[in-house]
């Protein structure tokens, strides 16, 4: 659901924004799913790839009989590598906030792997501090965060994200995540300005729903896509720009845009690798293995918790 409070809070002052959180209702979510199948946007397969080739590796380093905790959960297709590979895992608790998503992808699961307890819990992984009692017997506790979505959070708010997973995973456990580096900025350019306009599509639906569930009057044809680097702060930011000086209602709640004045949806920090280990570091984990493909593109880390 969307707050209302929140919402016109986030849009009432001079640096309008709103959670990227809002972004993935089931249509939002579908959307994102198009968007990793594009050729322009090379994070979601060169993070597969990556984890193809390291996945026995990777198996070896979390062992047998684990309980998979995966935060942001989406279509889970990158799991499934991992529960291919895995050594006995006991369970599986994917984490999404669409939960008609969740209740699709949970259900396909549940029939692929008759073996392994789904556990499916519909939540902002962002506010939540801890998970439901489980009554499943397992060695260990391994969050999966793929896709850099720990980008999308500020240093300051990634590391206290990081610290509330390894609370949840416990000492010894660890933390799987896809982290996204500094590259040339046309290639992040065209990943998040995509020729099909699928991103804007994705961008612009958040409108959709301020429209719909908060009865807001938002004319998309007003507000364009864009998502330009910014490079003295290490990430893309997405954008919805008012073509026009214009006044938007949501419920009793009037904004004003002038023209060229622009919400942002989401932040998508860039990293080195020796920048995002000092961040684990910070968060209290030991670096355990990191992987790499050809162009260092992306990485994926292990993470142990080590307090």
């Amino acid at each position: 659901m969307i707050s209302y409070d929140e919402v016109t809070a986030e849009l009432s002052g001079e640096d309008k924004c709103l959670s990227s959180k809002y972004l993935y209702d089931k249509r939002g979510s579908e959307l994102f799913e198009r968007i990793c199948g594009l050729e322009e946007y090379y994070p979601t397969r060169t993070e597969t790839a990556i984890m193809q080739k390291a996945l026995p590796e990777i198996a070896s380093i979390i062992g047998p009989e684990c309980l998979l905790i995966e935060y942001g959960s989406g279509s889970s297709t990158k799991t499934r590598l991992l529960l291919d590979k895995l050594c006995a895992p006991c369970a599986y608790m994917p984490i999404d906030i669409s939960a008609q998503f969740l209740e699709q992808t949970a259900k396909l699961l549940k029939a692929t792997y008759p073996s392994i307890t789904i556990l499916p819990l519909c939540a902002d992984f962002t506010a939540l501090n801890a998970l439901p009692e489980l009554k499943v017997n397992h060695r260990r506790k391994i969050a999966f965060f793929p896709g850099s979505t720990i980008g999308n959070f500020d240093p300051r708010n990634a590391v206290e994200l990081l610290k509330r997973i390894s609370s949840t995973c416990g000492e010894g456990g660890g933390l799987l995540i896809g982290v996204d580096l500094k590259k040339d900025p046309e290639i992040l350019w065209r990943a998040y300005n995509d020729s099909q306009g699928v991103t804007a599509a994705f961008n612009k639906n958040v409108l959709v729903r301020l429209n719909r569930e908060l009865g807001a009057d938002f004319d998309l044809d007003k507000f364009n896509h864009w998502a330009p680097y910014i490079e003295d702060k290490g990430r893309v930011e997405m954008r919805l720009v008012s073509s026009a000086e214009q006044t938007v209602s949501i419920g009793e709640t009037a904004i004003h845009f002038e023209r060229d004045e622009y919400i942002r949806t989401e932040c998508s920090y860039k990293f080195s690798v020796g920048g995002f280990h000092a961040l684990a570091h910070d968060a209290g984990y030991e670096v355990t293995g990191v992987w790499l493909d050809p162009q260092k593109l992306f990485s994926v880390h292990f993470l142990t918790v080590t307090v």
